[in-house]
C-alpha cells in the first residue's frame, strides 16, 4: 500500500491540528499545564535533532549540535537583554549567526569523514562551552538571567502576536510557537530532501568520489548542509533561552549533542520524521524510567542498544514493514 501526496498532506494537517487543538484541550481537561513545558522541549529538541539528521544525509556523523544550540541561545539572549532587540528578530538572527559560524568551521573539518569528523564536532561543543565561560559578553558561569518574555507583534494597530508577559499562560503560547516552528522545519526538510539539492546530497552519502566524478560540487553541498544544520540548532537554542528566560554555559553540553544524534538513530536515518519520533521516545522514555532510581541509566542504555540491534533503520522502519506485509 503506497501513500499519495494528497494523503500525506491530509495526514500532516490532521497531525498539526491534533497538536495545536487536541493537545491543549486535553491538558486543559486534565489540568496538567506542566506538560506544556515538556512538549515544548520535545518540539524544540526535535528541531535541533533534524539539523543533525541533515548532516547524516551527506554521510557525516555530527556530535556537535549542542555547540550551535548554545551559541544560538546566547546570541538571542545578548541581543534581547543588552540591546533591547525584539525576540522575534533575534530568532532568525541567532540561526544565521550559527550558520555563518558553521561555514567558517565547516570549510576545514568537512573534509574529514567517519569517526574523525565525529570527534572534531564532539570537541566543538566543549570548546563553545568553555568560550561561554571565558567571554565577558556571556557573563561567564553566572550566565544570562531574567531574559524578558517575547513582546507582541502588531501591524497597523492589528495585534498579530500578543505580548507574552500579558498572557495568563505564556507556556501555552510558547508551545504553539514551538509546534509551528517544528512544522515549518520538517516541511522545509521534506521539500529539501525531495529537491534536486537533496538528491545530490544523498549521492555524497553513497559515494563521494563517484558524485565528484560526474560534476557534483561536493564541497559546496557539504557546507550548505552543515549551515542548514547549524541554523536549526541556533533557532532551537534561541527558543530554549526564551522559554527558560536564562542561558548558562551548561545549558547545552556534550551529552545533549549525543542525544541529538541518538534521536536521529532511534527514529530512523532514512525518514524525514525520524528525528521527531526519536526525540519523543527518547525524552519520555528517560522520564518513564525515573522510578528505577540508580538503575535508570543502565536500563535506558540497554533498551537503546537492543532497539538499535533489532531495528537498525529506526522505529519508523516498523511502519514500512507493516505496509509491505499488507
Amino acid at each position: 500500500m503506497t501513500t499519495t501526496p494528497t494523503t500525506r498532506i491530509i495526514s500532516a494537517v490532521f497531525f498539526l491540528l491534533a497538536l495545536l487543538v487536541g493537545v491543549p484541550l486535553l491538558i486543559s481537561a486534565t489540568g496538567r499545564t506542566d506538560l506544556y513545558y515538556t512538549l515544548t522541549s520535545v518540539a524544540l529538541l526535535s528541531i535541533a535533532s533534524s539539523g543533525v539528521w541533515i548532516t547524516f544525509y551527506i554521510g557525516r556523523i555530527n556530535i556537535g549540535q549542542g555547540a550551535y544550540a548554545l551559541m544560538g541561545g546566547y546570541v538571542s539572549a545578548i541581543l534581547v537583554v543588552d540591546y533591547g532587540v525584539s525576540f522575534w528578530l533575534t530568532l532568525p538572527l541567532a540561526g544565521l549567526f550559527c550558520a555563518a559560524a558553521s561555514v567558517l568551521i565547516g570549510l576545514p573539518i568537512l573534509r574529514l569523514r567517519g569517526v574523525y569528523f565525529a570527534m572534531v564536532t564532539l570537541v566543538l561543543t566543549e570548546v563553545v562551552r568553555l568560550l561561554a565561560l571565558a567571554l565577558p559578553v556571556t557573563n561567564g558561569a553566572k550566565g544570562i538571567v531574567s531574559i524578558p518574555l517575547p513582546t507582541g507583534i502588531g501591524i497597523f494597530g492589528l495585534t498579530l502576536v500578543p505580548d507574552f508577559a500579558s498572557l495568563a499562560n505564556p507556556r501555552l503560547a510558547f508551545y504553539i510557537v514551538a509546534v509551528l516552528l517544528m512544522a515549518l522545519c520538517f516541511l522545509g526538510l521534506y521539500r529539501l530532501v525531495h529537491s534536486r539539492v537533496g538528491q545530490l546530497s544523498q549521492s555524497l552519502q553513497q559515494n563521494e568520489e563517484l558524485a565528484s566524478s560526474i560534476g557534483v560540487n561536493i564541497a559546496y553541498l557539504r557546507v550548505i548542509a552543515y549551515a542548514i544544520s547549524s541554523f536549526l540548532g541556533g533557532v532551537g537554542g534561541a527558543m530554549f533561552a526564551a522559554i527558560s528566560q536564562s542561558i548558562y554555559p551548561s545549558s547545552f553540553t556534550v551529552a545533549d549533542s549525543v542525544n541529538f544524534m541518538l534521536n536521529c538513530f532511534l527514529g530512523g536515518l532514512g525518514y524525514v520524521l525520524g528525528p521527531m519520533l526519536g526525540t519523543f521516545v527518547l525524552y519520555f522514555g528517560w522520564d518513564m524510567l525515573f522510578q528505577t532510581g540508580e538503575y535508570q541509566l543502565l536500563i535506558f542504555s540497554t533498551v537503546l542498544i537492543v532497539l538499535m540491534l533489532v531495528l537498525p533503520n529506526g522505529l519508523l522502519s516498523l511502519t514500512l514493514s507493516a505496509r509491505r506485509g499488507d
